[in-house]
């Protein structure tokens, strides 16, 4: 019997992974199969208490593995990573491969010390994030902001909606009007969904400033996992199920499902469906 395709699945709290998803299947085999699991149900993430968070996040990556029995998961939200990532690995078996802001990137890449990190409100508050600074840029200053609004924007402008530039730039002005501020030349991206906002940041910021948007290193280490790990020879998924580029799973109806279907089609997806209880059932 041949070895099932390589399979993989993505985990975010909305649209913000399919920047890795389009990584991966860029750079990735054109066998490769990626399941996405969006956790919409509580978006965005940064409002809930982590320990209720924490807990949510492994029961649903838990029943994803069960369900489908990827080779590897790639938890593409630094919410989650912050908070999970640890306790996935301590209890289950499957490789995890996490995202996080790009800290030790901005430091490498700024030329004036000086560098900001945009973030959710959520990663901005946990001390996760001044530990990265701590271990890998502690001479630099790093500027943080973590807005509210970004991850919204982005929601919205990857299903078409147009997206106010003068609230992109507002949140970009937070960055710049802070003590040395004016010094920043580099940005990362320290929230997934924020790829979908890289052309309208890149257009509110001067022009010396460099966008980091991670979510190619993340779908490059997955790649190199997966190239380590044997592939099943079955899996807990039926044949149909296996066929195609994967299915896109979500925890709650999307806002706009019409926009959604246009939108996911570029990553390969045909359509959606909705999981609740831990049932799943076509959103057609």
């Amino acid at each position: 019997m041949n070895p099932s395709p390589r399979h993989v699945l993505v985990f975010d709290s909305g649209i913000g992974g399919l920047g890795v998803v389009n990584a991966l299947r860029q750079m990735g085999d054109s066998g490769l199969r990626i399941d996405y699991l969006a956790d919409n149900a509580v978006f965005p993430y940064g409002e809930q208490p982590d320990e209720i968070l924490s807990a949510r996040i492994i029961s649903l990556i838990r029943a994803a593995i069960d369900a489908h029995q990827p080779d590897a998961v790639i938890i593409a939200c630094n919410t989650a990573s912050t908070l999970a990532l640890g306790a996935l690995r301590n209890a289950l078996t499957v490789p995890f491969i996490g995202c996080v802001p790009p800290v030790r990137w901005a430091a490498r890449e700024s030329k004036t010390g000086i560098f900001a990190i945009l973030a959710t409100a959520a990663t901005a508050r946990r001390p996760y994030l001044a530990a990265l600074k701590a271990d890998f840029a502690p001479k630099d200053i790093m500027i943080i902001h973590g807005g509210r609004q970004l991850a919204d924007l982005a929601e919205r402008a990857f299903v078409g909606e147009a997206i106010s530039q003068d609230a992109v730039r507002a949140e970009l002005d937070a960055v710049f009007s802070q003590p040395h501020g004016d010094q920043v030349d580099v940005i990362g991206l320290g929230c997934t969904h924020y790829t979908f906002l890289r052309e309208a940041l890149q257009n509110a910021s001067p022009l010396h400033v460099t966008l980091l948007d991670p979510a190619e290193a993340v779908a490059r280490q997955a790649l190199k996992i997966l190239a380590e790990q044997p592939a099943h020879g079955k899996n807990a998924a039926s044949e149909t199920d296996m066929a195609g580029k994967g299915r896109f799973i979500m925890t709650a109806p999307p806002f706009d499902p019409a926009g959604l279907r246009r939108a996911i089609k570029r990553f390969g997806y045909e359509d959606f469906s909705v999981r609740d209880s831990g049932e799943t059932s076509s959103a057609g």
